[in-house]
């Protein structure tokens, strides 16, 4: 199921002379261990090993063989002992943008900006098999051509991408037949999705469902495996990246309808959450360019 030798490949974006598409052979946990942000869609094909995921500070365990999924400048970390091996496939969205095929490959909000759910995709040996082909596939027709056929690889990416949303779907459903035993749970994503525009507290959220902080943040590290302040963030942060990355409405404007009155307050908090600031992810991967 694992390839004997080693390789990395990417194909080069000319116009920015950087990686659109990059795929390499891991054997350690490596740079993984601490905690980095790329400015590209990150997915780790585990074939040999188990651990803990850490995304956005929020733990997950996994075990071979699996799928972990990262969206753009999202934290990620790896703690593993002893044998981890597997594939690292990363895309930008300028070469394969999910919004632009969400009627083909439906992974956004399923295997990327999930904010519900887990990075993990639980795979069966088969399964894996699989996507080490596909994985295969986008290696030859890099390495086998000058210029490699970007729409070949386009298709061998989506039908990875397909394959891996429809496993990680059916495993969506136990989750949510799960959480259906607990109505609170849907009432707090619910609220989460109506409001997240002008709520932007813990305290908002449970004056709203008559409840108490204590109790809807044990119910969201339960359920969610995070804090309910980290849950209302990264909610605000999805969709501040969707906006800088398909728009080219100002900052201050994307602020104002995300409920920040001051832009530079938004801007701080875009940062502490990303890593960098809503100019520069939209100069760094955005479709359009737009003043601050």
């Amino acid at each position: 199921m694992e390839n004997a030798m080693p390789y990395s490949v990417r194909l080069v974006d000319q116009r920015t002379g950087d990686a659109a598409l990059y795929l390499s052979t891991f054997d350690q946990v490596g740079d993984f261990a601490s905690a980095r942000q790329y400015p590209c869609f990150s997915m780790l094909l585990i074939l040999r090993g188990a651990g803990l995921a850490i995304r956005d500070g929020a733990e997950y365990e996994f075990s071979e063989p699996a799928l972990l999924t990262f969206s753009l400048y999202q934290s990620m970390m790896i703690r593993s002992e002893g044998e981890f091996k597997g594939i690292l496939i990363q895309f930008t969205p300028s070469f394969f943008c999910l919004f632009k095929h969400r009627q083909e490959v439906s992974c956004n909000g399923v295997l990327f900006n999930n904010l519900y759910d887990t990075p993990l995709v639980r795979l069966t040996p088969a399964e894996a098999r699989v996507q080490v082909v596909l994985t295969e596939q986008m290696r030859t027709e890099i390495e086998g051509h000058r210029e490699p056929d970007q729409d070949a690889l386009i298709s061998y990416l989506k039908v990875f991408l397909i394959n891996a949303s429809r496993v990680k779907i059916d495993q969506q459903k136990e989750v949510v037949e799960f959480q259906a035993a607990v109505p609170m749970a849907i009432a707090l994503r619910e609220a989460i999705e109506v409001h997240f525009r002008r709520i932007h507290s813990a305290s908002g959220y449970a004056g709203l469902l008559h409840s108490t902080i204590a109790t809807l943040n044990r119910l969201s590290k339960f359920h969610f495996g995070k804090t309910l302040t980290n849950l209302i963030a990264d909610r605000l942060i999805i969709e501040a990246k969707r906006e800088l990355y398909l728009t080219a409405r100002p900052v201050k404007e994307i602020a104002f309808q995300l409920g920040y009155d001051d832009e530079f307050y938004f801007s701080r908090f875009f940062r502490k959450q990303t890593g960098i600031s809503p100019q520069t992810f939209r100069n760094t991967i955005g479709l359009y360019s737009a003043a601050p």
